[in-house]
């Protein structure tokens, strides 16, 4: 049987919606699965979308790899319902099947900031993009929201500078970096 291959979606909190949309790959195969990854690519948070994953995960013959892949799109599209406790499920889920999984932890790492657990957070990020992630530049977004909330706004800027470096064209850490001053000594 052929397993439908699952991308990643990362997400940035509030902001995901529309950062996450261009972050596309090809997606082979078919059923609830695909239909799950390209949810969480294109943004969606509807309740339906959710749904589908859970079918996918209830219902389809996956991979060990994709099984994991498709906890992380349910997972982005909870956080983007802000649900967070059950994203971070989801995250927990995908990190046992695949420890190695990087987005695993950065989306845990988001959904922790989202919540207002901002050292966790760190953790996880850190964590996540020393395993390499798909698109780092969000996680660099969402790490630098942590170091800003923990009251570290060096370490912030070099986290908004660095996601905006690794994707020009995102508005997002460029907007940011508009609220820093650099004082040279």
């Amino acid at each position: 049987m052929a397993s439908n291959r699952i991308i990643l979606c990362m997400a940035v909190g509030v902001l995901a919606c529309a950062a996450s949309a261009d972050a596309s790959t090809l997606v082979i195969g078919g059923g609830a699965a695909k239909e799950c990854a390209t949810a969480a690519i294109d943004g969606r948070s509807d309740e339906a979308s959710v749904t589908k994953c859970t079918l996918a995960l209830e219902t389809e013959i996956i991979s060990f790899r994709d099984r994991a892949r498709t906890f992380v799109n349910r997972g982005v599209l909870q956080m983007r319902q802000r649900d967070y406790e059950d994203a971070v499920s989801d995250f927990d889920a995908a990190s046992k099947i695949d420890p190695s999984l990087g987005e695993a932890y950065v989306n845990r790492g988001a959904a922790y900031v989202w919540s207002k657990r901002y050292g966790e957070g760190l953790a996880q990020i850190d964590q996540g993009l020393a395993l390499g992630v798909k698109d780092p530049e969000k996680a660099y977004f969402n790490r630098a929201i942590a170091h800003e909330k923990l009251g570290d706004v060096k370490a912030a800027y070099l986290d908004y500078t660095k996601a905006a470096e690794l994707d020009p064209d995102w508005d997002a850490p460029k907007t940011e970096l508009t609220r820093f001053t650099v004082k040279r000594p």
